[in-house]
């Protein structure tokens, strides 16, 4: 253990249910559901098979929650899935994950938020916000950095700032941002159902010649195509875990993870799919594929009931919705490198903590500066598909987890048991496997390449590792 790690100041258990329940829910519905269904659409072309692919998503997200929680609840500990995997496979393969997380999928997805935060935020202004300063050319990529770019580094300052307050201030901020988040959703839903024109025929129409621009051709029915929908939903679900990050820092452990957990992925499901009967009940499944790329489904069904100005009002919507998953995702992301170096794997500096507000402010700034890094070097459609791939092989190991340490530690102290094990728990791993299958073969360059970025992680592990053991005289 470092010095930093035998520190007198330690975490705060502070997080009551509520705010647990509104950190899921703030986490997941951020942008997903708004932009996804013309994916979803143009890889299974029927309003049917779109709603299975939903719930298919959401179920499997779910069985997630469900088997994170027995785990969560079990080592309610700062890190979350990193301490699973430590105990489960031992310090690598937990070192491995909190690489993954902290170098490609959580400062990834919060580079692919705050960038979706600028697009619908320019897009609210008519584009007037968009002007490019200068683009250079570093090795064949562009580079293009702008006003649009200084925005996004602003927000990820602003939103670093405020996670230095108190997990209690930040708690309270989560709630408010999900109920306003669920109210937009709802109220977004419910007025596109009561006064827009819309015909519930499209229900039972299909997608034909639809032009699913940057879709991939290959992708478009069958298994590989529920597969690749499938993985575009999960975008929209991704964030279910994050509540077992900040673990540490709730209070009542043992009764608030599961019932926030399994209570915020139900909640989001039954949001989803009612505002997918939403868009079907004014787009058919061909309008939605054709849909720009740079659009959103969202924009289009607001269009049928407040006319032009509806792109500006969903616009507005989604900025909100962005700001508020990011900052839920500073929120607990920080807590990974922390975990990490308070077991000697990171930099010792950030495993200490502010003495006034008890949060892990260095690992606050760290992941702000590699966040803002991604943010002005990668596009958002790569920063989402490195970013799923990366996260689901380390979903499988955690699903796998709750049977190895069943074996292993099987007189350790469980307040929550996983509901329907070993059904429910094996479907999710089984599921992930499946999804993972599928992405190597539909996006083999993505895959590779998110494969290549963790094998940077070993020689990463030895350094760590080496200097660890060094320093604790072994």
């Amino acid at each position: 253990m470092t010095a930093a790690a035998k520190s007198s100041v330690n975490l705060t258990r502070a997080l009551g249910p509520v705010s647990a329940f509104s950190v899921v829910v703030g986490s997941v519905l951020a942008t997903g559901i708004f932009i996804q269904t013309r994916g979803v659409v143009c890889n299974v072309s029927t309003p049917s098979m779109s709603l299975a692919v939903w719930i298919a998503a959401g179920l499997l997200s779910l069985a997630g929650a469900i088997t994170y929680a027995e785990l969560a609840t079990m080592m309610p500990r700062a890190g979350g899935e990193y301490v699973f995997l430590r105990e489960a496979y031992g310090p690598l393969w937990g070192f491995l994950y909190g690489w993954m997380r902290f170098f490609v999928a959580n400062s990834g997805g919060q580079a692919a938020l705050v960038v979706a935060f600028t697009i619908f935020l320019n897009a609210s202004t008519g584009g007037a916000l968009d002007v490019t300063f200068f683009s250079p050319d570093v090795f064949g990529y562009p580079i293009r950095f702008g006003s649009l770019q200084v925005i996004a580094l602003a927000v990820i300052a602003v939103t670093t700032l405020i996670n230095c307050a108190t997990v209690s201030a930040n708690g309270r901020m989560a709630t408010v941002i999900a109920m306003t988040k669920i109210a937009l959703v709802v109220s977004l839903a419910a007025f596109v159902l009561l006064f827009a024109k819309g015909d519930w025929g499209h229900l039972t129409t299909s997608n034909s010649g639809g032009l699913c621009e940057g879709i991939g051709q290959a992708a478009g029915s069958g298994f590989y195509g529920f597969g690749a929908a499938t993985l575009g939903a999960l975008w929209a679900y991704n964030g279910w875990y994050s509540l077992t990050l900040v673990a540490g820092e709730i209070r009542d452990p043992r009764r608030s993870i599961p019932l926030a957990l399994v209570g915020g992925i139900a909640t989001v499901i039954v949001l989803y799919l009612f505002i997918n009967l939403a868009y079907f009940y004014v787009l058919t499944p061909t309008e939605i594929a054709n849909i720009s790329a740079d659009s959103s489904v969202a924009t289009e069904a607001a269009r049928k009931l407040f006319g032009d100005a509806g792109q500006r009002i969903i616009a507005a919507l989604l900025v909100a919705s962005s700001f508020g998953a990011l900052h839920t995702g500073i929120l607990t992301n920080a807590r990974l490198p922390y975990a990490m170096a308070r077991d000697g794997l990171f930099f010792e500096s950030y495993a200490r903590l502010s003495p006034r507000s008890r949060v892990p402010i260095k690992a606050l700034f760290m992941q702000a500066q590699w966040t803002s890094v991604l943010t002005v070097a990668a596009s958002l459609t790569a920063l989402t598909d490195y970013v799923m791939f990366a996260t689901w092989i380390f979903f499988g190991l955690g699903g796998a987890a709750v049977f190895i340490l069943r074996r292993k530690l099987p007189d350790a102290e469980r307040p929550y048991r996983a509901w329907g094990y070993p059904v429910v728990p094996a479907l999710f791993v089984l599921g992930t496997v499946l999804l993972l299958v599928n992405t190597v073969i539909m996006r083999p360059r993505q895959s590779l390449i998110s494969l290549g970025l963790l094998a940077l992680g070993v020689p990463a592990y030895w350094y760590w590792a080496r200097n660890n053991r060094a320093e604790s005289g072994e």
